[in-house]
């Protein structure tokens, strides 16, 4: 997850170990995770923050600890699930397949989105998936908040120089595809994405810098967060508004509603 992590200020070089003990001594519960020893986060101010969950292997020898970064997204995308992953290894996470963006009267069955003007295939991972519990089915609508942080950039160009013209013609001229192949990595889109504002803030860790992507999308706008280290490793330009993003991005967030309410007993 180290490359991950250059997304949210942390250089190349950090020391993971030195900064999993500070996670743990300095960091708070992490929401939805289970034992707080196990699972930690701390913020980084401005929305960052990183997070520090122990393998749940009971054997100690076997146990490890992974760093994934997290982003508090200001606003709720919807989104049509057709298909929750879940894995043996990291209980408290799920795999999301479906449709973000479908439309508000949209009926039960989750394939007629595909017809529907601006709803687009998305895969994500969500932290918080002891919330769902059994009760969400194929179809149902349920609001996240999700950001994507670079897995590889391919380019930063001119919004006319996009590799497909078609796309300029797409709902808010984004191009987001799922990557589905049995050994590529869950909660992974290919995008294709014109950038509408840069932000920029800071980690206050490591006192880097730490660039936003805010990029049109239907519904809601697609915030992507980029290693400063990987663009100048690979010669690519600084993003611009009006400029356009083609790469890879693994996308992470949380539940923001839409759960049935539980039934009383």
């Amino acid at each position: 997850m180290d490359f991950l992590l250059e997304c949210i200020g942390f250089p190349p070089d950090v020391g993971e170990d030195g900064l999993i003990k500070f996670i743990q001594a300095h960091g708070e519960a992490a929401a939805w995770r289970g034992d707080p020893e196990n699972h930690r986060v701390l913020s980084l101010g401005g929305g960052l923050e990183v997070r520090a969950d122990r393998s749940t292997n009971p054997a100690p020898a076997q146990s490890y600890w992974t760093l994934t970064p997290q982003f508090k997204v200001p606003h709720r995308l919807r989104f049509a699930v057709t298909s929750i992953v879940r894995h043996p290894d990291s209980p408290f996470d799920a795999l999301l397949a479906g449709w973000a963006a479908p439309a508000i009267d949209m009926p039960d069955q989750p394939a007629s989105a595909a017809s529907q003007a601006g709803a687009y295939r998305l895969s994500t991972w969500i932290s918080d998936a002891r919330r769902l519990g059994s009760r969400i089915s194929p179809g149902h609508v349920l609001a996240i908040s999700v950001a994507g942080f670079a897995v590889h950039v391919d380019r930063i160009i001119a919004n006319e120089d996009v590799k497909d013209p078609s796309i300029l013609n797409m709902p808010a001229g984004a191009d987001i595809r799922p990557l589905g192949g049995p050994d590529e990595p869950g909660g992974c889109c290919d995008v294709s994405l014109r950038i509408q504002a840069v932000r920029h803030i800071k980690n206050k860790l490591t006192g880097e810098p730490v660039e936003i992507a805010i990029c049109d999308a239907p519904d809601r706008p697609m915030l992507l967060f980029l290693s400063p280290w990987q663009l100048k490793g690979d010669g690519h330009p600084a993003p611009q508004p009006g400029m356009r993003i083609e790469g890879t991005f693994m996308f992470t967030g949380r539940i923001a509603g839409g759960l049935p309410k539980r039934r009383a007993t």
